[in-house]
């Protein structure tokens, strides 16, 4: 069973940036074919993919966050972070990291989320 939390501040002010950690227990990021994302969901919205991390060290951002966002990770703590610059209370949502399977291609582990408010 592959566990992922979510961890970070849950108010973030406007122009800051927000870091999130998500910690992955059961299961090792530099597995072979699997992809490590960020995706939010803003209130009253559907899911908008952020980015990913890969198993080796690949990363991509989806085209509306991509100026604003690193993805990174910490294989010694089995950990990949987001980092998004510039927040705006539109950046407000419950922010989620999964795991997405490359072969088949699938989402298949997620954690529960975590509310970021952005407001000063």
């Amino acid at each position: 069973q592959v566990l992922l939390q979510e961890s970070g501040p849950g108010l973030v002010k406007p122009s800051q940036t927000l870091s999130l950690t998500c910690t992955v227990s059961g299961g090792s990021i530099t597995t072979r074919d699997y992809y490590w994302n960020w995706i939010r969901r803003p209130p009253g919205k559907g899911l908008e993919w952020i980015g990913f991390i890969g198993y080796e060290g690949s990363s991509g951002y989806g085209p509306s966050l991509k100026s604003r966002t690193s993805i990174s990770r910490d294989t010694s703590k089995n950990q990949f972070s987001l980092q998004l610059r510039s927040v705006t209370p539109e950046d407000t949502a419950v922010y989620y990291c999964a795991r997405f399977q490359g072969s088949p291609n699938y989402y298949d582990y997620w954690g529960q989320g975590t509310q970021v408010t952005v407001s000063s």
